[in-house]
Parts: C-alpha cells; sequence; structure tokens
C-alpha cells in the first residue's frame, strides 16, 4: 500500500506533490504521520512533507467531526436501537478512562476516534480540539524520528 501512495505522490507534477500528501494524510490509518513518511520518501522537504499531511489530515477530521455531530443529532431524535462492535467498545473503554484527551492522543486513527467520541456524546469542540492536537503531535514526532532515521541509515 505504502508502494501506491508512494506512487500516486509521485505522479504529481513536483510543484504540487504537497498537494497530493495532503490529499493521502486524509486517509484513515496513514493521516499525518504515514503521509509525512511518505512524502519525506519521495524527496519533499521535510517541513512541506509534514505540513501538507497535518492539513490533511486535520480537514479530514474536521470533516468527520461535523458529519458525525449532524448524524448524532438526527440518530438522537429517532427512536433508540442498542447495538456494539468490538471496536466501538474498545473506545468506550478509552473515553471513559482517559477522556477526550487520552482518545485523542491513544486512539488512532484519528477520524474513526473523534467520530466515536462524538457518538458518545462529548462535546464537538473539544474533540474537535484535542483531535487537531494529536494530529500535529503525531505528525511531528513521526517527522522527528523518520528524520533521525533516515539520518542514521545515510550514515
Amino acid at each position: 500500500m505504502i508502494e501506491t501512495l508512494q506512487t500516486f505522490i509521485q505522479s504529481f507534477p513536483g510543484w504540487l506533490q504537497w498537494f497530493a500528501v495532503f490529499l493521502v494524510a486524509t486517509i484513515p490509518f496513514v493521516e499525518s504521520y504515514a503521509g509525512t513518511l511518505i512524502g519525506v520518501a519521495i524527496g519533499l522537504h521535510p517541513a512541506v512533507a509534514v505540513s501538507a499531511a497535518i492539513a490533511g489530515n486535520a480537514a479530514a477530521v474536521v470533516l468527520i467531526v461535523v458529519i458525525s455531530s449532524r448524524i448524532r443529532q438526527r440518530v438522537r431524535s429517532a427512536p433508540k436501537t442498542e447495538t456494539t462492535s468490538r471496536g466501538r467498545e474498545r473506545v468506550s473503554r478509552l473515553f471513559q478512562r482517559f477522556g477526550i484527551p487520552g482518545v485523542a492522543l491513544i486512539g488512532h486513527p484519528t477520524q474513526i476516534s473523534s467520530a466515536a467520541m462524538v457518538g458518545f456524546g462529548a462535546n464537538r469542540t473539544k474533540v474537535l480540539a484535542w483531535e487537531l492536537v494529536s494530529v500535529v503531535v503525531w505528525g511531528l514526532a513521526v517527522a522527528v524520528l523518520g528524520g533521525l532515521g533516515i539520518e542514521v541509515l545515510a550514515h
């Protein structure tokens, strides 16, 4: 999958590859951290790669939080039926134990965890704020670690 994403990004003209990283970072499980590494691996400047990946992931999170909030409002007005999945139970346990900051920083992918928290009734502004903090923290952390790893491999 990583090779496919790298090929996708490289298919863009050089001056637009940052936008391709932005698009790739909107994908769950790729997000800001893998988007950054893919961007750097194809030769983008690390600052450009991390900025584009963070922006793409953040845009996806904002969209998901807004959509999830609207869906929750509609579902709350409908008759209640209770169904749970293993993933929902896991996020629910994390949410009850660590709250919004904990799920945002631990519960990747951010799009899924943000939708789940809003679905549980968490304040969408707080979810959005903490998820954006998470996107930046993870993007920068992986950029730094990736840069260190590339530096070590180059020597």
